[in-house]
């Protein structure tokens, strides 16, 4: 597995992940960057992705890695494929964030080396292969190489014995994170596919 910082010339991948079927309506993992009025989410993202840091990581899996199916995915012999996508920022890119009355805005002064993961996405097909958890990791790692003092997400915690709706999980998992080394710090009153969501931090030393 392989984890690429989503820079412009990539785009074409995190469109394969972000919005498969050309919709229009696609978040585009941009709740809390909006972009400007008058300027469409995907032209957004992709202005993003011009810049420094990038405003996500990808990752791609080879052929037969890990027990994939190339043929049910149609990848070309001896490529790779995109197989997910993890979008996160500093707080003080993410400006829906700093207003949330569900999620806690923190410290403004901690926001430009405060980083915030927004969505994990992974593709059908490569679910359930630890691509969310090198996804994660990719995330601490290159958070950290641009000056991150700390990293936080906002996952939900299943309830016993039940799996997390696919539609809720873009969110992650309480146990995700705690795999990576995060800390729970408190429930908040936000939700995802009813299930609340809690503060996970993890505490950054420079390299």
């Amino acid at each position: 597995m392989r984890i690429e910082p989503a820079t412009a010339d990539r785009f074409t991948d995190v469109a394969t992940v972000l919005n498969p079927r050309g919709r229009e309506e696609a978040c585009w993992c941009l709740h809390w960057r909006l972009p400007p009025q008058g300027v469409g989410r995907e032209e957004h993202l992709r202005e993003l992705a011009s810049g420094d840091p990038a405003p996500g990581l990808l990752a791609y899996l080879g052929p037969g890695d890990d027990g994939a199916e190339d043929d049910a995915r149609g990848e070309e012999a001896g490529g790779e494929e995109v197989a997910g996508w993890l979008g996160l920022a500093p707080r003080s890119a993410s400006r829906t964030l700093q207003r949330s009355r569900v999620l806690p805005a923190g410290d403004p002064e901690s926001w430009p080396t405060t980083w915030a993961v927004m969505c994990v996405t992974v593709r059908p097909g490569y679910r359930r292969r630890s691509v969310a958890r090198a996804l994660l990791r990719g995330g601490v790692d290159y958070a950290r190489s641009h000056g991150a003092r700390a990293i936080e997400g906002f996952p939900v915690e299943p309830e016993p014995g039940r799996r997390v709706p696919v539609g809720a999980a873009f969110v992650g998992t309480v146990g995700l994170f705690e795999g990576a080394g995060f800390a729970r710090v408190g429930p908040t009153s936000a939700t995802s596919g009813r299930l609340q969501r809690w503060v996970m931090r993890l505490e950054l030393e420079p390299r």
